[in-house]
């Protein structure tokens, strides 16, 4: 049986994935390829993968639907590979699940260092054992650790309350996930006695704190009559 760390590389572009695989061979890892969706969610269900390095421009299934997908199920660190440069596609693509991404073009080496990086912070060593308990959160400039119980905005710590806390870190869990007021308050405290209106005050107040401007939220959204759930809006 083959123990070395499974990546799985997503992406259609022939030349590309033969470069990847190369890298990745070299540096110890197991090199997993998929051209299409249907391949990939076939070899995830076939080995025990701990990466996924994917393209969000596919034939058939799109990267966004497989990460979804893949989200469904599984914590896999996935890496982005796009060639989409804009702000809004990076940050669209991290809240649906991705956990870092690379533009292309991008350099070997650079893109192998972000692998280990990824499996270090996901509480993988570089032959996919684990290293830690618990789970670190990475959405832009956000980091949430849940083991330790610190976030981080650009490498600064934040102060939040406990409440504030637990909001942020029960949203971040399930990005996209619309998490209802009644959800909020059993994950803060089964017998919290405040009324729904505070909710609202908490999530104010975190807002303040994480988003760059609390007013127009790119974080944390408010889904009129049903609650709040983390990430932007995605396009129709």
């Amino acid at each position: 049986m083959d123990t070395k760390t499974a990546i799985l590389v997503i992406d259609d572009e022939k030349k590309i994935v033969e470069i990847v695989k190369s890298y990745l061979e070299k540096d110890g890892y197991r090199a997993l390829t998929a051209a299409n969706g249907t391949e990939a969610l076939r070899l995830l269900q076939e080995n025990q993968v701990s990466l996924i390095l994917l393209d969000l421009m596919l034939p058939g299934l799109t990267g966004e639907e497989i990460c979804r997908k893949v989200r469904e199920s599984s914590d896999i660190p996935i890496i982005m590979m796009t060639a989409k440069v804009e702000e809004e596609n990076i940050i669209h693509g991290l809240s649906i699940g991705a956990d870092d991404y690379v533009t292309k073009p991008f350099r070997p080496r650079q893109l192998m260092a972000r692998i280990a990086a990824v499996l270090r912070r996901s509480g993988l060593a570089g032959d996919g054992t684990p290293q830690k308990r618990g789970k670190v959160y990475f959405f832009g400039p956000l980091t949430v650790d849940t083991e330790n119980k610190r976030v981080t905005k650009r490498e600064q710590p934040l102060s939040l309350t406990p409440n504030e806390y637990k909001i942020l870190a029960l949203l971040l869990s399930r990005p996209q996930k619309i998490f209802t007021r009644d959800e909020i308050i059993e994950a803060i405290n089964n017998d919290y006695d405040g009324i729904d209106r505070n909710i609202d005050v908490h999530v104010s107040n975190l807002r303040k704190k994480i988003e760059d401007e609390p007013k127009s939220p790119r974080f944390i959204m408010s889904i009129y009559g049903m609650g709040y759930r983390f990430g932007d809006e995605i396009p129709q």
